[in-house]
């Protein structure tokens, strides 16, 4: 049986590369200036595009292979509200894709249920994820802690991020982001935070530095971000998703408590003071961690990605409309 190879992104198309095949994601290879992204990290395709095998793995820019939980950073700077956001699911795409927060060196992967590919609804008028979607690093929902502000414990995720700007991102960018506010979704039983935030390099950023400015500049765009996660998995049968404080966005200040509880929990777990459960913690920069692994143990785990069976089923999920109508 062939060896999946790598996939290197050309354009439109993808085509079968060598082992050491990356991808440099766009916004690392913006122009100069104090806020733009140099070419921190990139990313490396494994396995074939819609399929359970495929992987996007980080490196760093010494091309050493990285964890995008728990190497990158969280904050861009201490001094700013400047964090670092990892793309799992670019804007009006449906394919749910996810840090893989179970296997080693926590590479973005498709969400998997029931042996088959999971794909957001088109609800009208919506057309799949209204924001570029995706995650904090160095940030964990403990699911066993109950949070002070919803009574209710964590999802056992990193924090989610709802990106606002013009841009369509791509799965894999790491961009630096404002925060501006936060929403607490009960995600059956669990506190699942959805934190809102703008790309620092989009052209409006500088318009945006708390929730209301989102009201002010982005007209309707909390009300439809409050109307698609109300919704989403209505057409799966579920019930529609419930909120603390009714559904209130809070602003910038809570916002970045949150991150902070949000972050002593993600050091508690990478230090080994609570129960991580199934959680991977492998990491290759947090030196002082009892999960670190040297780089040559993080390419081992990566090139053992290539043993993976080409032939699982690929599943690209029919594009239909629903109606939700009362």
């Amino acid at each position: 049986m062939r060896a999946l190879l790598p996939l290197l992104r050309t354009g439109p198309g993808w085509r079968v590369g060598a082992p050491a095949a990356v991808r440099l994601p766009r916004a690392a290879s913006a122009g100069s200036g104090p806020r733009r992204a140099m070419a921190l990290y990139r990313t490396e395709e494994r396995g074939q595009p819609h399929s359970q095998d495929y992987r996007i793995f980080f490196k760093n820019v010494a091309g050493h292979y990285i964890s995008p939980f728990h190497d990158i950073p969280l904050k861009v700077d201490s001094k700013e509200n400047l964090f670092n956001m990892v793309v799992e699911i670019p804007r009006w795409t449906n394919a749910k894709m996810e840090i893989a927060t179970k296997e080693p060196l926590n590479p973005i992967k498709p969400d998997v249920k029931d042996g088959k590919l999971r794909y957001v609804a088109n609800i009208f008028p919506h057309k799949g994820y209204i924001w570029n979607y995706g995650a904090l690093p160095q940030t964990w929902e403990d699911p066993h802690q109950k949070d002070k502000n919803t009574n209710c414990c964590g999802d056992n995720d990193p924090i989610d991020v709802c990106e606002i700007g013009s841009k369509v991102l791509s799965c894999g960018e790491v961009i630096r982001v404002k925060i501006l506010g936060i929403l607490a979704l009960i995600d059956e039983g669990e506190t699942d935070w959805k934190l809102i935030a703008i790309n620092v390099n989009d052209p409006e950023a500088s318009k945006f530095h708390d929730i209301d400015d989102v009201r002010k500049f982005k007209p309707g765009y909390l009300e439809a971000t409050l109307n698609w996660l109300t919704y989403y998995k209505v057409p799966e049968g579920k019930p529609e998703n419930k909120f603390a404080f009714n559904g209130e966005f809070k602003n910038k200040a809570f916002a970045l408590e949150v991150i902070k509880f949000a972050h002593e929990c993600w050091k508690a777990m990478l230090m080994k003071k609570c129960d991580r459960g199934a959680i991977n913690c492998t990491n290759v920069q947090v030196c002082d961690s009892p999960f670190h692994c040297t780089q040559e143990e993080a390419r081992s785990l990566v090139e053992s990605v290539l043993k993976s069976s080409p032939n699982k089923e690929s599943n690209i999920d029919e594009q239909v409309w629903h109606f939700l109508g009362k």
